[in-house]
């Protein structure tokens, strides 16, 4: 059974900027979300992904999306496009209810002294905290340590999580301790770590980051990290 689209939270709050319902959102995630519910991990030609922005939504209606986000390292420039590609939709012509879009990005950091991803969403944009992360590249000092980051996101008003834990040169033991210490939201929990043919989640890695998300109260979420032509695969 797929997650629930929670209804929005504030009327006064941008729909991509509903963090609280975003939240709600990432407490039912499950294995069986991503891709064909769910999947808040994807890049497109804004940063080193192959799809453009247009193409991804198209291809999120046609796989049933009911939310997502694009996650462009340091770049809203994607989510901006197909954002405005959303809002252009005749209601009398869709074939299909559109997806909820929120605010994504992915920022490269530094945690334990060890580079790390942390996926930013429903952040606000144009909230001075995101300036640093939001200039095509890695940041450099102290904007890039993982805690400023969180921070920033925080500031932004939006829930910042640990990408691909399992992926890095020190253990999630390590890494999802620490980033909790520093107020992280949560960790991406649902992962294809090989790139399987159908896209599944990565068992004993899930299971692994399972633990460690619930023994530090944190949130789920799930994302194929794609980077190709197929929002069901990484590459």
């Amino acid at each position: 059974m797929a997650a629930e689209l929670a209804p929005a939270s504030n009327p006064l709050i941008p729909a991509a900027q509903d963090a609280l319902a975003l939240r709600r959102v990432f407490e039912q995630i499950h294995a069986d979300s991503c891709p064909t519910s769910f999947n808040f991990h994807m890049h497109t030609v804004n940063s080193d992904g192959q799809l453009q922005p247009e193409r991804l939504v198209q291809q999120a209606i046609a796989i049933g999306l009911q939310g997502l986000a694009i996650t462009d390292h340091h770049s809203v420039n994607g989510y901006r496009i197909a954002h405005r590609w959303l809002e252009e939709q005749p209601c009398e012509e869709r074939d299909r209810p559109l997806p909820h879009l929120w605010t994504g990005i992915e920022v490269t950091s530094l945690l334990l002294e060890t580079e790390v991803h942390i996926l930013g969403y429903a952040f606000n944009p144009e909230n001075p905290s995101m300036h640093p992360y939001l200039l095509h590249h890695a940041p450099k000092g102290p904007n890039a340590d993982a805690e400023q980051v969180i921070s920033a996101i925080h500031q932004a008003g939006g829930l910042a999580v640990l990408a691909h834990p399992v992926r890095y040169k020190r253990s999630p033991e390590d890494l999802i301790p620490q980033a909790a210490q520093f107020g992280i939201d949560g960790v991406e929990t649902f992962y294809a770590y090989n790139n399987p043919n159908p896209w599944q989640t990565s068992p004993e890695q899930t299971l692994r980051v399972q633990r460690l998300s619930a023994a530090f109260n944190l949130l789920n979420t799930c994302g194929t990290d794609t980077h190709g032509l197929n929002l069901r695969q990484r590459l």
